[in-house]
């Protein structure tokens, strides 16, 4: 009978004990409960979730508290997002938002491959382009064009990027969520946004002299003119010795400038697009 009572005494203590310790933490979770934003939560789930802190910010929760708090009045910061993300977040907060704006991808503004461009030595350090910079900006002649390390690769949350296997890299447009990490990292500044909808493209990034850039690479811009002088509505200008294109302003003349471009760094956007995806698969 003693060994029964105790089994029950211990049973029962044992009930209160845990039914206390519940009733203590339910009033200290009632008492101590941090009220959530109801905007900064509805930010939170019109942003993408990546965190792949293209906004400036640690992660997308950043970004939503800075504009829920009035600290960021800057509602295009996520480019991932793209038009969706922008409506979404304008409507939140109440802002009338441009969703037209056409998506921009990263490009490589180079196509001096192996045995187009030449190289001033051989370089076997580590495989990264800003290490590669430490020693004479690299080992082109040419220090504006793609090294074709990856460090670009490197930080592409979405694998966006991939090596020719023929001295450059290529952007696959298609991955390509607009973060701008690798023009970031890109120490010669050959990686630059284009939109989209990109016509043509000046594969070009030398800033050198045209007799200059002629020496180092077989494909590089040599600040002729031509494109500019011949189809002046085109939308070509030469800044610094490179052929600069427009896209907001595309008049006649830019596919004729193809053609009339006497080292062909000038070429379809489109081709680009069918050449990477050909070197994908």
């Amino acid at each position: 009978m003693d060994v029964i009572l105790r089994i029950f005494w211990g049973f029962l203590s044992t009930v209160l004990f845990g039914g206390l310790l519940g009733l203590g933490l339910a009033v200290a979770s009632r008492k101590l409960k941090v009220e959530k934003d109801e905007t900064v939560e509805a930010l939170d789930g019109a942003l993408p979730g990546l965190n792949c802190g293209a906004c400036g910010y640690a992660g997308c929760g950043g970004y939503a508290e800075a504009l829920a708090a009035g600290k960021d009045d800057d509602l295009t910061k996520c480019k991932p997002g793209g038009a969706d993300t922008l409506a979404g977040i304008g409507k939140i907060l109440g802002v009338e938002v441009d969703t037209d704006a056409v998506r921009m991808v990263a490009y490589v503004h180079c196509i001096g491959k192996e045995g187009i461009a030449s190289r001033s030595y051989n370089y076997s350090g580590l495989q990264d382009c800003n290490a590669a910079t430490v020693l004479f900006n690299g080992d082109k002649d040419c220090k504006y064009g793609c090294l074709g390390l990856g460090s670009c690769i490197n930080v592409c949350p979405t694998n966006a990027i991939s090596k020719t296997g023929d001295g450059l890299v290529v952007v696959h447009a298609d991955l390509c969520i607009s973060c701008g990490k690798c023009v970031d990292i890109c120490p010669t500044g050959v990686m630059r946004m284009i939109p989209e909808d990109a016509d043509f493209v000046v594969a070009c990034n030398s800033r050198d002299k045209g007799k200059v850039t002629k020496g180092n690479c077989k494909v590089g811009c040599i600040a002729c003119k031509i494109c500019e002088k011949k189809f002046p509505e085109a939308g070509y200008k030469i800044q610094d010795n490179l052929s600069i294109l427009g896209y907001d302003n595309r008049g006649p003349g830019r596919a004729d400038a193809v053609e009339k471009c006497p080292v062909k760094c000038i070429i379809p956007y489109k081709e680009v697009k069918v050449r990477k995806a050909s070197n994908a698969g």
